[in-house]
């Protein structure tokens, strides 16, 4: 692993705001999980900004809380992203939004 790739993932609330840091990688996803369960509601921004890396863990983790919201922003994903994010969003054919793009 690198550097970045030890990062402890963090999230905190900030309003209608998540905002995730570090590495969202799936060793520390479980834990996220655990925080967000009772607080991600009323959620209108996921920010990933302070992301340095994500995995295929870390993308199913933005993407469900993506879709329990109507009209969720996404910030922090300009110029491709955290390491990893845009080359997962195109294998698993997600939208700008991370649901499912059909043909």
């Amino acid at each position: 692993m690198t550097g970045t790739d030890t990062s402890a993932a963090t999230v905190v609330r900030d309003g209608e705001t998540l905002r995730f840091g570090g590495a969202l990688l799936r060793e520390s996803i479980a834990a996220l999980w655990r925080q967000l369960q009772n607080g991600s509601a009323g959620v209108r921004v996921l920010d990933l900004s302070a992301v340095q890396r994500i995995d295929s863990a870390g993308l199913a983790l933005v993407s469900l809380l993506a879709a329990r919201g109507e009209g969720i922003e996404l910030h922090g994903i300009a110029e491709g992203g955290p390491a990893g994010f845009a080359e997962l969003r195109e294998a698993y054919r997600l939208g700008h939004g991370l649901a499912f793009v059909r043909d």
